[in-house]
């Protein structure tokens, strides 16, 4: 399945602004007299999992400063990765009298009781990025398209390793090359998305003997990395490493969900020897994928270390939460351009998904500094502001 690495970010200011559709002030989950109220007297809250990610921090910081400039009061709670810890800033958020809700939950199926408390109050709730799962006290979803996500991550392995051009389009190099499979983590709904698009892309050229990938830990069960952690995967790696690859063998990509777990593979990678090609390594770095264009990773992609990131903006994801969310205080209903795609075990949610880009060395300009995303500077020095 070939994929565009320019999926149309150009087209998107239009798609971007609200189309409202008026629904009597029967929106679902709608607070009830907020329709007239001044921004300034509602309150927001927005629950993000981390601050370990630098791609939650600047998820929290965009929505946070769009909701001030929509007027909102905005209470920014970060849960340390921890469960209880998100549960208890949520309630706090509910008794506090928020009039809505923005939630990136750490576990989809973690927050039953504090939706239900939402939904009793009538606030809306906005499964920001991760889709809640097994209930129905959600009203919205905003995201990228992630099983496109996966797509692209699959065809960038395939470009890395010289199978496909960045089109998709084959170009007759047949291999083998041996590959290592990593995926998110299992209890995030994207994950499966992530990684089912990945494999749409390059099982057949596993089933053609293309890519072999040694290990045999083909299904997301084994590939899956809990809370996306980058350790985690470092120890993945090398333990691969270990069991596959002590025939002298050597690894030629590794498929990876998202930047962090990326920096743990290059971790293991290095420390058993592998290294750019110009450094003449007697192992040169395998072709790895990425996600979130992390100013580390973009870093490590100027080097000619990491090979590829997807680019999510997140201003733009950030711009669809406040969509949503003031178009349920004003008793609307928020634009959807997906009603059939996110069933979360109890009912569909109706989403907003945004498109991606697939960012390779050459993409770092126009694509990240040309867009004020990062500037040179930041990527030269592998650091954000």
């Amino acid at each position: 399945m070939a994929v565009n690495k320019k999926l149309g970010l150009t087209a998107l200011g239009a798609s971007l602004a609200l189309t409202l559709a008026a629904c009597g002030g029967e929106g679902a989950g709608s607070n009830t007299n907020t329709a007239d109220a001044d921004p300034s007297d509602l309150s927001i809250g927005v629950s993000m999992p981390t601050e370990t990610s630098e791609r939650w921090i600047a998820d929290g910081e965009n929505v946070e400063s769009q909701l001030e400039e929509a007027g909102y009061t905005v209470d920014l709670q970060f849960a340390g990765d921890d469960i209880p810890t998100q549960a208890q800033q949520i309630d706090q958020m509910i008794v506090e009298g928020a009039d809505a809700l923005i939630v990136a939950a750490i576990d989809g199926t973690a927050l039953s009781s504090q939706l239900q408390a939402a939904a009793d109050q009538g606030i809306p709730v906005i499964s920001y990025d991760r889709l809640i799962r097994e209930t129905e006290n959600v009203d919205f979803y905003v995201s990228f398209d992630n099983f496109r996500v996966g797509e692209a991550q699959g065809t960038a392995l395939l470009t890395g390793l010289g199978v496909t051009d960045e089109e998709g389009n084959p170009t007759g190099v047949t291999g083998p090359f041996n590959i290592e499979l990593f995926a998110g983590s299992l209890d995030d709904n994207n994950a499966g998305f992530f990684f089912d698009g990945a494999m749409s892309v390059i099982q057949p050229y596993i089933d053609n003997g293309t890519l072999v990938v040694k290990s045999g830990q083909t299904s997301i069960e084994q590939a899956a990395t809990l809370r996306w952690s980058q350790e985690t995967a470092q120890r993945r790696m090398e333990d691969l490493l270990t069991s596959s690859y002590n025939d002298g063998s050597v690894v030629n990509g590794v498929l990876s969900p998202y930047d962090g777990i990326s920096r743990g593979i290059i971790t293991a990678l290095q420390n058993a020897g592998y290294g750019p090609t110009q450094d003449a390594q007697p192992r040169p770095m395998p072709a790895i994928t990425g996600q979130d264009a992390e100013i580390a990773s973009v870093k490590l992609i100027a080097d000619g270390v990491q090979d590829s990131t997807i680019f999510k903006d997140t201003r733009l994801l950030a711009e669809q939460a406040v969509a949503a969310a003031t178009a349920y205080l004003e008793e609307e209903e928020p634009e959807a351009n997906d009603t059939e795609t996110y069933d979360n075990g109890v009912k569909v949610v109706p989403a907003y998904l945004l498109p991606v880009e697939t960012v390779y060395q050459d993409d770092i300009e126009s694509v990240l500094i040309e867009s004020e995303y990062y500037t040179a500077e930041e990527v030269a020095a592998g650091q954000s502001d």
